[in-house]
């Protein structure tokens, strides 16, 4: 069975842990731009921010939330930056995915110049946001036709916000896939020590 000519996306992050805002970031981008495949990146080592869960177990985590999405593979990613990734994956005009938060910081992030020259943006974005300051972000960039914006059904969770409900004994059930509610519990990820 031939692939279909479709582009391929690119979705990397920490993913400690996944959660469905993730998904349905994937999801989205897979439909508005036909994508062929998702190549889902967990970052062993992210250099921008601290991690809880090893790479291994978040890897884990990562192929769980997205099992039900056909076109996503999940691997690690030795890379801590975005342009170093992008240029070892080779590949020919992928999307890289990102949400609208991500873009404030884009300017400030690894040869963003040379990111643009990689991969296309695709960059979701959720209903009532303002697009002012998003569009001030674009429009200083070095290719800002290089950026396509998406929409995204809104989904108020955020990896850190999971963390804290595990560690306050709270519920996380709705909030990621239930195979990774149950990966966290079985390796007892999260927990107050």
């Amino acid at each position: 069975m031939a692939l279909s000519a479709g582009p391929a996306g690119v979705l990397g992050g920490a993913f400690d842990p996944p959660h469905v805002g993730h998904v349905a970031l994937a999801r989205a981008a897979v439909a508005h731009f036909g994508l062929a495949r998702l190549l889902v990146r967990v970052v062993a080592d992210p250099g921008h921010k601290r991690v809880v869960a090893p790479a291994g177990v978040r890897l884990e985590l990562a192929q769980a939330a997205f099992a039900g999405l056909p076109p996503a593979e999940v691997s690690l990613d030795p890379h801590a930056r975005t342009v170093d990734s992008l240029v070892a994956l080779g590949l020919e005009e992928p999307v890289f995915l990102l949400g609208e938060d991500e873009l404030a910081d884009f300017p400030r992030w690894k040869e963003p110049g040379r990111v643009l020259e990689l991969a296309r943006l695709g960059v979701a974005t959720r209903p009532g946001v303002p697009r002012a300051a998003l569009e001030r972000v674009i429009k200083g960039l070095s290719r800002p036709e290089r950026v396509e914006l998406f929409a995204i059904e809104p989904h108020d969770v955020s990896s850190a916000d999971i963390r804290a409900r595990v560690r306050r004994g709270e519920s996380i059930t709705g909030l990621v896939a239930p195979a990774v509610e149950a990966a966290i519990r079985r390796h007892g990820l999260y927990r107050a020590r």
